[in-house]
């Protein structure tokens, strides 16, 4: 490449190539396909003011490329230097750093925070958080988990994951199971609702007037809720509130249930009600796997909408809260989507499993 004294370009034949085919490439970024451009048209002997004219571009700017160009050549249009300090860490100093926040502890704290991170690393609070924040690494925050040690896992997982993705014809797919110890709490002092600039305020103690229990079946297919409060939650209950699901639901159809391994639901006397009415079939989560029943999901609806910040003065309220949200909600119902394969499930598990035996446990 020859410059001349007018800042012209000259280029070879391969150097025209090659920018002739980042410019049309649909994979260069646009702007340095502009910049490609730029060069071309500089030698085409085309002036600022022409070239400016036909991209839409200043002319300090084709000025600007024009002059790394033949300062770098195509190096030079590819990479810009950005403008601020220079960086104060180098890629080795970031590497060993990340090491040293994945792969140790604090020796007075369970995990690091931002504050004993820097201090330990000896930099500066703004870059622990901005290291922490560009690797996504949240040392304050942690998830549980609890791998099932059910041997028939596999099996359960797959039968219950095809009630929900492909429930059986003329049958009704129930997810059943009971909340108990619902606790009727009165706040101490009155709730102050919320304004413009502060929300509700609500009180920490309170006064324990009872608890009860609600058994709860949510139909797979509507989203419609089957329920029953009662004091306990015994066999008996449990058989009692099975007794109410087959009335109401069409004696011509089949009826799966999902429930847990709760002691109440294999007892002998289940059993032999079942035995009598064989239209009904329990279908069992694996141990430590409530999270595959959707009712659950239904009671955390219920207890963030309708009990958690309320104040019941008797466990008579409590019911009479219970009903009315029951009753509002089949009103306008929907089912919950279930959208993972049991495949998906199990190659999650393993992925957890693996990471547990990196470990070392």
């Amino acid at each position: 490449m020859h410059v001349r004294a007018d800042a012209s370009i000259e280029l070879s034949q391969a150097q025209r190539n090659e920018l002739e085919k980042v410019a049309r490439s649909r994979r260069t970024p646009q702007a340095v396909a502009q910049r490609a451009r730029i060069v071309l048209m500089t030698a085409a002997g085309m002036g600022p003011g022409e070239i400016g004219e036909q991209l839409g571009t200043s002319q300090p700017t084709i000025r600007k490329w024009r002059a790394r160009y033949i300062e770098d050549g195509l190096t030079g249009l590819r990479s810009e230097p950005r403008p601020g300090r220079p960086r104060s860490l180098d890629d080795q100093r970031v590497a060993d750093l990340l090491n040293q926040a994945l792969q140790t502890r604090p020796s007075k704290q369970t995990h690091w925070s931002v504050r004993s991170f820097a201090a330990e690393a000896d930099i500066s609070k703004d870059m622990a958080h901005r290291l922490f924040r560009a690797a996504g690494i949240a040392p304050h925050r942690s998830r549980s988990f609890k791998l099932s040690n059910d041997p028939a896992f596999v099996e359960k997982v797959r039968d219950i994951t095809g009630l929900y993705l492909n429930p059986p014809g003329h049958a009704v797919v129930l997810c059943v199971d009971e909340k108990s110890q619902i606790q009727a709490l009165e706040r101490t002092q009155p709730v102050l609702p919320m304004g413009l600039g502060y929300v509700e305020g609500i009180t920490h103690d309170y006064v324990r007037h009872g608890t009860t229990t609600l058994f709860a079946a949510l139909d797979v297919a509507n989203g419609q809720v089957i329920s029953r409060i009662r004091a306990q939650h015994r066999h008996q209950e449990f058989v009692d509130f099975l007794r109410q699901i087959d009335k109401q639901t069409p004696a011509t159809l089949d009826l799966h249930l999902i429930v847990d391994n709760y002691v109440t639901h294999k007892h002998a006397k289940v059993k032999a009600w079942l035995a009598r009415h064989p239209r009904v079939h329990l279908h069992f989560t694996p141990t430590y796997s409530s999270w595959l029943n959707h009712v659950e999901r239904w009671f955390a609806l219920i207890t963030e909408r309708a009990i958690r910040r309320n104040s019941f003065t008797s466990v008579r309220q409590l019911k009479q809260q219970i009903e009315l949200f029951v009753q509002r909600y089949n009103a306008d119902a929907s089912p919950f989507k279930w959208v993972a394969a049991a495949d998906s499930i199990m190659q999650k598990i393993e992925r957890i499993a693996k990471r547990i035996s990196a470990t070392g446990h």
